[in-house]
């Protein structure tokens, strides 16, 4: 028996539901959004400057290409400290940049605050930002109380004051015309005045999974797959940078949403051309 694969426009049609009109930006200009990126300075790295060399073409009447990044800069990956840096540093040139707080730049800031009551945060990924910034993580089965607090405390010392000014201004969720960028999602069941903190950081298949008709097309990371998905309702730009070796951006114009990605194998390709005087 052959299967007949609908998609959500199709299932719409047969319930008798009107599709609701593409979602769009009224003022013209270009827009990217740039998924998780867990400590991989290096993609990164890639990435700005892919979008550095496209900047002037993706001018448009409207103003200047805007990059929105989704949040969670930080953990897992082993240059969390770089990959702020970057990010703080006025990149990509040529464009607006603005930039969401994910569930682990949250669970980082709870830890410098209490690090006992949130000593979990170590075993998701924790660990590699603390050694990112020198400080050896306490034993997560043997440290004792004392031990997590000096790590926190050490935490805060050694991080410039750059980067916590620059946790401290991450924006919860930005609306641009029919879309909303968001780190994890929304929860279909509340306006967005409503979402809370943990729907907005931490939400999975609550959102995924709702056939909801939402006010707002979402963009967002937080859920990583192999490939970036795009839909009317949302658009998911994680691929898993830490663990694929693949860092992924949705581009938007008018209608219209392409992916662009960098590779572990674009690094190579890079330090082989770097060896032989070529930039990149």
């Amino acid at each position: 028996m052959a299967r007949i694969s609908l998609s959500a426009m199709d299932l719409l049609a047969m319930l008798g539901q009107k599709p609701p009109p593409p979602a769009t930006f009224p003022d013209g200009r270009v827009r990217f959004a740039i998924g998780d990126i867990h400590g991989r300075a290096d993609l990164l790295e890639i990435m700005l400057a892919r979008l550095e060399a496209r900047a002037e073409a993706d001018w448009r009447p409207g103003g200047a290409p805007m990059v929105i990044f989704l949040g969670d800069y930080v953990d897992r990956g082993r240059e969390s400290a770089r990959v702020l840096d970057l990010l703080i540093d006025a990149r990509p040139a040529g464009f607006e940049r603005r930039y969401l707080k994910g569930n682990h730049e949250q669970s980082m800031l709870a830890f410098m605050d209490d690090a006992v009551a949130n000593r979990a945060w170590l075993m998701h990924g924790g660990n590699e930002t603390l050694m990112a910034y020198g400080v050896q993580p306490p034993s997560p089965l043997h440290g004792q109380d004392a031990e997590w607090i000096a790590a926190a405390e050490a935490l805060r010392e050694r991080m410039p004051p750059a980067h916590l000014e620059f946790l401290a201004g991450l924006e919860r969720y930005i609306v641009m015309g029919d879309h909303v960028f968001v780190h994890a999602g929304i929860d279909p069941g509340k306006p967005l005045a409503e979402q809370t903190d943990l729907d907005l950081f931490w939400i999975r298949a609550r959102f995924l999974n709702s056939r909801r008709r939402l006010s707002h097309r979402v963009v967002h990371g937080h859920t990583p797959t192999a490939r970036p998905y795009a839909d009317h309702r949302r658009v998911g730009v994680d691929t898993g940078a830490y663990a694929s070796g693949v860092l992924t951006a949705a581009r938007f114009e008018g209608t219209e949403v392409e992916f662009l990605s960098v590779s572990d194998r674009d690094i190579r390709n890079a330090r082989a051309a770097a060896g032989e005087g070529a930039q990149f």
